[in-house]
């Protein structure tokens, strides 16, 4: 197999542990903003210690005024997708939140017609009503089952997808003038510094002393986040990114596994077809679609 191709792979299925680590902090009385708060942090100072060591350059601002790309992909994609994410994951499980982050390709063709006037062919159409079949059957709309079906949980999920969407959007016009890896340090950067004053210091700061909580908030920031999108960016920039995008529907199998084989959650047959119709229909806008 192409080298560049597992290293993408490998990336992705770090993203699924992601669930694990959350959960495990849960236990421990966090919510999820101190998660989202704890990931930043950790993801943050571990991008910026390896850009120091290995392309100083690539942390070098060429102007003040392009936090504006960052605040975007820091706080309106980065914060607000996290904390949806996370929130849908204490709502609900592990799978469907995941599969819910995973309508984001629907939401960027949508805002893409509307910002960028990007067509909206027809392929890109059947595609978007692939990933409304299959998020109806993520959520027990189809069949109706008013016991699976949690609007806010869903809401939640929605959202994720919205957040996840909206940093391909900023990152957009950051990447004329930044590489994907100062993008995403910036972005972790910006959304850390915003979230200091959310977290509770005077009555959970002891608790990061705690050796297994150190572990799971450490290993949050960096396995699924600052590792894999090391090596992530790594290998997108020996392939294509439609391929890359393709190679990363690997993330919510693995999050499904983990949530099904470790914590014991609910994901019904008609839930995993579900499923697969939104990562088909990622895959199919991915492997079909116009450079547009």
């Amino acid at each position: 197999m192409n080298r560049a191709f597992v290293f993408i792979i490998l990336g992705a299925a770090l993203w699924g542990t992601i669930g694990w680590y959350v959960k495990n902090l849960y236990s421990y009385g966090f919510t999820p903003m101190e998660v989202v708060t704890l990931r930043a942090w950790s993801a943050a100072s571990i991008l910026v210690i390896y850009l120091i060591i290995t392309s100083p350059i690539e942390l070098k601002l060429k102007s003040i005024r392009d936090i504006k790309y960052f605040i975007g992909t820091g706080v309106f994609s980065i914060i607000f997708f996290n904390y949806c994410m996370f929130t849908a994951i204490e709502l609900s499980t592990i799978p469907v939140a995941t599969a819910l982050l995973y309508t984001a390709p629907a939401f960027v063709t949508l805002l893409s017609f509307f910002l960028f006037k990007e067509p909206l062919t027809r392929l890109k159409v059947i595609a978007l009503l692939i990933t409304l079949l299959g998020t109806a059957m993520v959520v027990g709309l189809i069949p109706l089952n008013l016991r699976a079906f949690q609007l806010t949980s869903i809401l939640f999920g929605l959202g994720s997808g919205i957040g996840y969407a909206l940093y391909s959007i900023f990152s957009k016009f950051a990447l004329k003038k930044y590489s994907s890896l100062s993008i995403t340090t910036y972005t972790f950067i910006v959304a850390a510094v915003t979230l200091l004053p959310f977290f509770p210091y005077h009555e959970k700061f002891h608790m990061l002393l705690d050796p297994t909580v150190l572990f799971y908030a450490f290993g949050l920031g960096f396995l699924p986040t600052a590792f894999a999108y090391i090596i992530y960016t790594y290998g997108l920039n020996k392939t294509e990114a439609s391929k890359a995008s393709i190679l990363t529907t690997i993330e919510p199998v693995v999050a499904t596994l983990i949530g099904v084989f470790i914590f014991h959650e609910a994901f019904s047959v008609i839930q995993m077809i579900g499923m697969v119709c939104i990562i088909g229909a990622v895959i199919l806008i991915q492997a079909y679609s116009s450079p547009n």
